[in-house]
């Protein structure tokens, strides 16, 4: 099959294989979300009388046919096609002739591509919404079903204050929730029309991108026609920042309960489902889905920062290099979705263990406590925290339970304010659950029928 830039001479083959990559095999996730772009265009060619009315039907027709095969995975993407775009473009050649060939009529690969990751990627972030709010939603409810349990906080790693499960689980809610606002915001970015744009400086054609921005549920059209290819990388690295985001909280919650389900704490006991055994030590049971979650922070970093430095100096306009940055994009998001999902499922399935919690709580973390005792009476903090901390050895047990109650200025651990994280759950489910409805209709106009783009 011809490539779409095929004139009068063979590419070398030593060439072709390293200009195409492994694009070929990347674009399979794209497939759905490029023929969705091309109905829209395709409809607004038809709309200014660039193409007939005719050519319209025949070209949606075919590009339908694609969205079926690729929903039961038979829509071939081979090397020498080079990526999606030519794969989708040869076939409506072959099956509908003619007017195959209009199809590209005022767009270039550059616009065609950044549409199809806009699409692509708007789906994807919404899928990710949704996995992460089912993980906020097992995070508060560990917090309200232990809320009073006791738990020892620690600082340096050392015990430090009294402190609870309850306020344990919600901190990572609610640094969520703060991860979630900054998705929506790059969702909204990402949520632009760079349909039209062509190659960086537009067509000398009518076209009409607002419809075709309309047509595809974006909330605007990116107007200036350079910044729309320069945006190419950077949109999508903004996205992975704010992902590494997700992550880095995901590593903390995943080294604290490697820790706290170690069995010299055994604060946490991690399901046998979760865990993995040793090749040589028989009573081994190994969190290694923490372990992975860990990495796989730095990995998701790498990601955003490959982005970057591959677009850090390139001149305005379409530059090759971008080519390298559809990897780590579509990699980047399928890896936060999973991990996720993975510690959605850890969270949910592990058993807090009441006493072993109780028995992080010797005299010494009631120190300060002990102190502002003193301040109470009359005392100054400093020398209240001198004569305590030259007579810990004099300090006694209390009653841990009691002692997290006492906590009630706002957000400790006698005052968590559940209601608040809670709200902003449903606040924020409002927004996908809209945001799904809306990209699921773009599908069901376009083409009749709801196809799955991410």
């Amino acid at each position: 099959m011809a490539k779409l830039w095929q004139k009068n001479y063979e590419l070398d083959s030593f060439v072709e294989n390293f200009t195409v990559g492994n694009d070929y095999i990347l674009d399979k996730n794209l497939v759905a979300a490029d023929c969705l772009s091309s109905i829209a265009h395709a409809k607004m060619l038809s709309s200014v009388k660039i193409i007939s009315k005719e050519d319209f039907d025949k070209l949606r027709q075919g590009l339908i046919q694609i969205l079926e095969l690729q929903s039961k995975k038979e829509f071939p993407i081979t090397l020498a096609d080079e990526d999606c775009h030519t794969a989708i473009e040869n076939y409506l050649v072959e099956k509908i002739g003619e007017s195959g060939k209009r199809i590209h009529t005022g767009r270039s690969r550059n616009d065609q591509v950044i549409t199809a990751l806009r699409v692509f990627g708007r789906s994807k972030i919404i899928s990710i919404m949704e996995t992460a709010l089912e993980l906020i939603e097992s995070l508060i409810a560990m917090g309200q079903k232990y809320s009073d349990v006791p738990m020892a906080g620690r600082t340096h790693m050392q015990i430090a204050m009294p402190s609870s499960i309850g306020l344990w689980a919600m901190s990572f809610a609610e640094e969520l929730l703060d991860c979630m606002k900054m998705l929506e915001a790059a969702y909204h970015l990402n949520n632009q029309s760079p349909l039209g744009s062509a190659a960086s400086f537009g067509v000398p054609l009518p076209l009409d991108r607002k419809m075709s921005a309309e047509l595809l549920g974006f909330e605007k059209v990116q107007n200036n026609v350079l910044y729309c290819n320069n945006s190419r990388g950077k949109i999508e690295s903004m996205i992975l920042d704010v992902l590494e985001q997700f992550m880095l909280t995901i590593s903390k919650i995943a080294q604290e309960l490697i820790i706290y389900s170690m069995p010299e704490f055994g604060y946490f006991s991690l399901p046998a489902k979760l865990c993995s055994g040793s090749s040589i030590m028989p009573q081994k049971k190994n969190p290694d889905v923490l372990e992975l979650l860990r990495a796989k922070a730095a990995t998701m970093g790498s990601y955003s920062i490959q982005i970057k430095n591959i677009i850090r100096s390139l001149p305005a306009g379409y530059n090759r290099d971008f080519q390298e940055t559809k990897e780590p994009f579509l990699k980047g998001l399928e890896l936060s979705h999973n991990s996720l999902g993975i510690t959605e499922l850890t969270i949910s399935n592990t058993t807090v263990n009441a006493l072993n919690l109780k028995k992080g709580f010797i005299p010494e973390i009631y120190a300060t406590d002990a102190s502002l005792k003193l301040v109470a009476e009359g005392m100054s903090f400093r020398d209240a925290y001198k004569e305590v901390g030259l007579n810990i050895d004099k300090l006694k047990d209390e009653d841990p339970e009691s002692i997290i109650k006492k906590r009630t200025s706002d957000g400790t651990t006698g005052k968590l304010n559940i209601d608040i994280a809670i709200s902003e759950k449903e606040k924020m489910e409002k927004f996908v659950f809209a945001e799904k409805n809306k990209n699921n209709k773009v599908s069901e106009n376009l083409t009749g029928k709801i196809f799955h783009i991410a």
